[in-house]
């Protein structure tokens, strides 16, 4: 079929979502304090006109997501049982169910002011909690971010792209054409969900054991939204473009390397369960070129994405996966590594090999900047959280640019990678994670230098 007997309507079924989702998500805004993305604006909106109410709205959310988690565990009613979305959400491994507990303790003791100060202190629990804190930052923005998703990826982008993308996939990253379209989806949706795409397409023989480690520990890069909630959190909101920037050329960088060196070089090219590899070479059939295939397969897509209720019902998933997935393990792990940081000495003690490198480097105060270094393996959103204190914009920056790069972050990519299928390890996990870390530092601190 040739794209040109597709009818008008089909073909604005797909440009009008693709194009409203490219603006909401990526066109720049000048503003008064620097230049910002339409969901940025949304968001602060909405923190203006309730943020007083968020830290309440928070905790009840948490706390319902671990009574949907007792429920669940303990009971497997049908009502949660046969939809998928929300057994997902709620039957989730005892150690996560042990965070969640520990997030919503900490949620109530910080909300109402209980038990000792060093858990409900504005340097510790306030500081997530509050009206200007991250939790708050994280209910406005995840709110438009995630009911505005669709748009960008149920709409024909994504197909759009993946096919202009299968000649780049294989020679630069060893990787088939179609993971082209997982790294897609973690970009514009979140590394979760390029981790679930990833394990389903391995485990029905699409990816060999090594394509598939690749993909789930390099391509699971962090969204738009937890970027733009990370260099908000640093202050330094007007630097959105020079910064995302940053981000993707330090990425780039570090997804041609280390696919070629251990421990990702050494996965084996099998593929799960001895099974037969599918086919993966994306032939474009004769008469189309990749362009013209790619828009075929976008309006094909578009076609069956032609219902407001499915529209808004994808948006919802993706709104109470953000809350009450995320939010909980914020809590509990955020909290706790705020509590040792102001409490202890421990992050200054694993920090401080980097003293030397970061004064090398010319970053400023290195000292202050080493205690942020290593504490993204536990969660992404706490070297912002520490580094919002440093008064140096480049540091701040340095800072918030290697939070994203690291990628493998426990809280949530690092702890679904572990419950998946893909053939990776903690020791995977960890070596990778410094890899990245030494990897990307040194290009984004060149950049940094021109930037400031």
């Amino acid at each position: 079929m040739n794209q040109q007997r597709f009818p008008l309507i089909n073909h604005l079924q797909f440009l009008i979502p693709s194009l409203i989702g490219i603006f909401l998500f990526m066109v720049p805004i000048p503003q008064e304090d620097g230049i910002t993305i339409p969901i940025a604006v949304l968001s602060g909106w909405l923190q203006d006109q309730i943020g007083s109410y968020v830290p309440v709205i928070m905790t009840a959310l948490i706390i319902l997501t671990v009574i949907g988690t007792f429920i669940t565990k303990a009971a497997r009613p049908a009502f949660i049982t046969k939809y998928p979305f929300f057994l997902n959400l709620f039957d989730v491994r005892p150690v996560w169910v042990a965070v969640r507990v520990l997030g919503a303790i900490f949620a109530v003791m910080t909300l109402f002011k209980l038990g000792p100060e060093w858990v409900w202190s504005d340097a510790t629990g306030g500081l997530l909690l509050n009206a200007e804190g991250l939790l708050t930052i994280l209910f406005s923005v995840f709110l438009f971010a995630g009911l505005f998703l669709p748009l960008l990826l149920n709409f024909g982008l994504l197909e759009l792209f993946g096919a202009i993308l299968t000649k780049v996939m294989r020679p630069l990253f060893g990787l088939p054409g179609r993971s082209s379209i997982d790294c897609l989806a973690s970009w514009l949706g979140d590394g979760t969900i390029g981790v679930l795409l990833t394990n389903k397409q391995y485990e029905e023989g699409y990816y060999t054991k090594k394509e598939a480690a690749i993909i789930g520990t390099t391509f699971s890069v962090v969204s738009i939204t937890f970027s733009l909630v990370v260099i908000s959190e640093v202050g330094l909101g007007s630097y959105f473009i020079p910064f995302y920037i940053t981000v993707a050329v330090s990425g780039l960088i570090a997804a041609i390397i280390l696919p070629r060196i251990p421990p990702l070089s050494r996965k084996p090219n099998t593929y799960y369960n001895g099974q037969e590899g599918k086919d993966t070479m994306e032939v474009i059939p004769e008469g189309y070129s990749r362009l013209g295939y790619g828009y075929k397969s976008a309006i094909v897509q578009a076609k069956g994405n032609n219902s407001a209720v499915k529209f808004f019902t994808d948006g919802m998933k993706n709104v109470l996966d953000m809350w009450m997935g995320v939010a909980p393990i914020v809590m509990a792990i955020g909290t706790t590594a705020l509590i040792i940081a102001e409490n202890t000495p421990f992050f200054e003690w694993i920090g401080m090999p980097f003293i030397p490198l970061l004064e090398l480097l010319q970053v400023p105060e290195a000292a202050e900047a080493s205690k942020s270094i290593l504490v993204g393996f536990a969660d992404m959103f706490l070297p912002a959280i520490f580094g919002s204190g440093i008064e140096s914009e480049m540091t701040r920056f340095v800072i918030a640019s290697l939070s994203v790069t690291q990628l493998i972050y426990m809280s949530e990519v690092g702890g679904l990678l572990l419950g998946s299928k893909i053939p990776v390890d903690f020791k995977d996990l960890v070596i990778i994670f410094l890899q990245r870390t030494f990897l990307t530092l040194f290009v984004i601190v060149a950049i940094a230098h021109m930037i400031f």
